[in-house]
């Protein structure tokens, strides 16, 4: 019997000794039953995450962790996590007096990185001075400084609709002062604009590199997109420009283009610009041709020439529901001007061409050309963060999948603009944020 006993005992022991030991994690804050999803991993469900000083010390699956009620725990059960978002085009500039509201809306729609594209120095490095000094509580920003733009510019100030977000430069050593001075303040890249000159492009392009810096913008009205891609242009925005290389008659558009610039090189730069967009845009549409289009993707695809399409610009819905966190002031602005814009209907040639960027869009993607998501807010009643949720639903009607469009606001920018990947983009360990 005493034996009996003794082996009874052991068996108790062993399944005591087998039971979980619950853990404690100090000064950490642990969700627990949540889903992840991430454009690497997929979905998972049921995990549980530790957290501590702001970063992500510990995933498990929740049933294989077993915690103490000493710990400080918040039920995910129903709840997903994703990582933080990026808007890849912004502009704090081109509204003044949106802008101190701007963090505070990204932050509300997810949003924990974002990418100016255009503003004058003194103005944008104001913002990111103010996420570098309150990494946890601000969106970090990266900035491009204004645009580097030729003669005449186009955002000079001249107007409401173009206020001062570009400096305009008659000379490629205009460029090579230009560039050195930004490189020497302290911006993250460098955007082209449409009014450059193929050798100041290209001076661009080279200063860039030997600076270490990306070159985003807009393909310039004087050159065509391969050879804008070839030249070394690492993404392009909005597409712009891209129909004009593929259609059947691209060779007597960009000849056309050059005259063009050159009589009207006394006009103001948006106003030419406008006039060429008018004069060319539609009919390049009109004259798509998919074998010229499939010649310039493959060089896209080669170059990876990333795209930042912003589609939400063209085609989201814009509803007076969405400025109710909008300041006061700027909520009713743009409650008129959207009652101004409803009144209006949109020309046959208008959504002709949107419906050409959606459908652009995903072949683009058939292609395995690179996108990151962006929205130019708050330019044409986009709302900051809200904008790039209309931003990805617009890119899944253009055919990618949600996980897809979910990789352009997370994985993508931060593979191209060359982050630490152990930090952002992706749910994972450790010392994700």
């Amino acid at each position: 019997m005493p034996k009996y006993k003794l082996l009874f005992g052991l068996i108790i022991l062993f399944v005591v000794s087998c039971k979980p030991k619950e853990q404690v994690f100090p000064d950490s804050l642990i969700i627990e039953n949540i889903t992840t999803i991430d454009a690497k991993n997929g979905l998972k469900e049921h995990q549980t995450l530790i957290i501590k000083e702001g970063k992500i010390q510990k995933i498990a699956s929740s049933k294989d962790l077993k915690l103490s009620k000493k710990n400080t725990i918040i039920d995910g059960s129903g709840k997903y996590l994703i990582p933080g978002l990026w808007d890849a085009h912004i502009h704090f500039a081109y509204m003044e007096e949106l802008a101190p509201s701007m963090f505070g809306l990204f932050l509300a729609y997810g949003i924990t990185s974002i990418r100016d594209t255009g503003g004058q120095i003194s103005y944008v490095k104001k913002f990111k001075e103010a996420s570098m000094s309150n990494p946890t509580t601000v969106p970090r920003v990266m900035i491009a400084g204004p645009l580097l733009d030729g003669m005449p510019n186009v955002y000079d100030g001249s107007a409401p609709s173009r206020p001062h977000l570009s400096t305009g430069s008659a000379t490629v050593d205009d460029i090579v002062k230009q560039v050195n001075q930004l490189d020497s303040i302290g911006v993250d890249l460098l955007k082209a604009y449409e009014m450059l000159t193929p050798e100041q492009f290209s001076k661009i392009i080279e200063l860039a590199r030997e600076k270490g810096m990306k070159v985003t913008g807009h393909v310039p009205l004087s050159m065509d997109v391969i050879s804008a891609s070839n030249a070394g242009l690492n993404s392009m925005e909005h597409m712009r420009n891209l129909e004009l290389s593929c259609a059947s008659n691209a060779e007597e558009l960009l000849n056309n283009r050059k005259q063009l610039l050159i009589s009207g090189k006394n006009d103001p730069g948006g106003i030419l610009r406008s006039r060429i967009h008018a004069a060319q845009r539609f009919n390049a549409v009109d004259n798509y041709d998919d074998e010229k289009a499939n010649e310039v993707l493959k060089v896209l695809a080669k170059n990876e020439t990333w795209q930042i399409p912003t589609l939400a610009l063209y085609r989201s819905t814009r509803l007076k529901e969405n400025f109710t966190h909008l300041p006061d002031s700027i909520r009713i602005k743009w409650e008129n001007g959207l009652q101004a814009m409803e009144n209006q209907e949109p020309s046959p040639d208008r959504t002709k061409y949107t419906n050409w960027m959606l459908k652009m869009t995903g072949k683009i993607h058939q292609y395995e050309i690179a996108i990151m998501a962006g929205t130019d807010t708050p330019i044409g009643y986009l709302t900051p963060g809200l904008s790039l949720h209309e931003e990805l639903s617009q890119l899944v009607e253009a055919g990618l999948s949600p996980l897809e469009a979910l990789k352009t606001a997370t994985l993508n920018p931060a593979i191209i603009l060359i982050l630490k990947l152990s930090l952002v983009g992706s749910v994972k360990i450790p010392g994700q944020i």
